[in-house]
């Protein structure tokens, strides 16, 4: 779903237009994935929580897949939180920008976005879904890591996961505000140091999906369809393979799997200053 209460400075995906994908459309890539042998099957937005058929569309991901969703906290009731937990959801992601209220807001444009945020994080808990606390890392907060792990631990989520800003969509003209190779050493400090420790787990993503650990997922592990159908390497990469309203997702996988730029473990590409500029026509550059 492309809608979205807020209006976030970083929003990689900042037209709200276009058409809704049908449930059946959805169930249909669902059913793909799961043959393809997909493992994970996630529900991102926009906001997914504004679907009154996410329920529905959980519960066509069986027992081969673990289903989770992203989500800003906004209208996770706990009505909602159970529907989700009864239809198989085994997880949320709850993001925030920055463990400060007012800091978070304002990178969200709306106040009370916060406060969104952990009424959807306790009524995720009260439901019996593991919560995941997702704070995408900036130059803006990277000094609050602290601080981010304190409320995720006072909240008693699972997991707190930290991902890197990208230069993308509204942060596009923003390339002089992303992390550095020192940023990313920070975290992968922070995330071997409080992994030591009690509280919740920490994913320092960055760290993980560098080319000497697991390598960056998009277009090899990853597939994403937005809003129109789309089927891109990753939320942050802009890089279209086909529809699934038009084409097969085995199809579409196949393709992208066979891009030249998909051989081999690397970091982030959209930080890759050869691919941006070999797709700088894609990415309006």
């Amino acid at each position: 779903v492309k809608a979205c209460p807020n209006d976030c400075l970083h929003c990689s995906a900042p037209s709200r237009q276009g058409q809704i994908l049908s449930s059946d459309v959805i169930k249909g890539a669902i059913s793909q994935a799961l043959d393809m042998g997909s493992y994970l099957v996630t529900f991102d937005g926009g906001e997914p929580m504004l679907r009154k058929d996410l329920p529905d569309l959980v519960s066509s991901v069986d027992q081969r897949a673990v289903a989770t969703s992203f989500t800003s906290g906004y209208h996770l009731t706990l009505e909602l939180a159970r529907q989700l937990k009864e239809a198989g959801l085994y997880a949320v992601r709850i993001s925030i920008d920055s463990p400060i209220e007012e800091q978070h807001d304002r990178f969200r444009g709306r106040k009370g976005a916060f406060q969104d945020a952990l009424s959807g994080v306790r009524n995720a808990l009260e439901a019996g879904l593991l919560v995941d606390l997702f704070m995408v890392t900036s130059p803006h907060n990277i000094d609050y890591l602290e601080d981010a792990f304190s409320l995720a631990a006072v909240l008693g989520v699972q997991e707190l996961s930290l991902y890197e800003i990208v230069a993308v969509g509204r942060w596009a003209t923003h390339e002089d505000e992303v992390l550095t190779s020192g940023d990313v050493a920070r975290l992968e400090s922070f995330h071997k140091e409080k992994n030591r420790m009690e509280g919740p787990r920490v994913s320092a993503l960055p760290y993980l999906l560098s080319p000497e650990m697991f390598g960056c997922f998009a277009g090899r592990r990853w597939i994403h369809v937005d809003g129109d159908g789309v089927a891109l390497p990753c939320a942050y990469m802009p890089l279209g393979f086909g529809n699934i309203k038009e084409k097969s997702l085995e199809e579409i996988w196949r393709e992208m799997t066979r891009y030249p730029w998909f051989k081999g473990k690397c970091s982030c590409q959209m930080r890759d200053p050869g691919f941006r500029e070999a797709h700088k026509e894609i990415l309006g550059k």
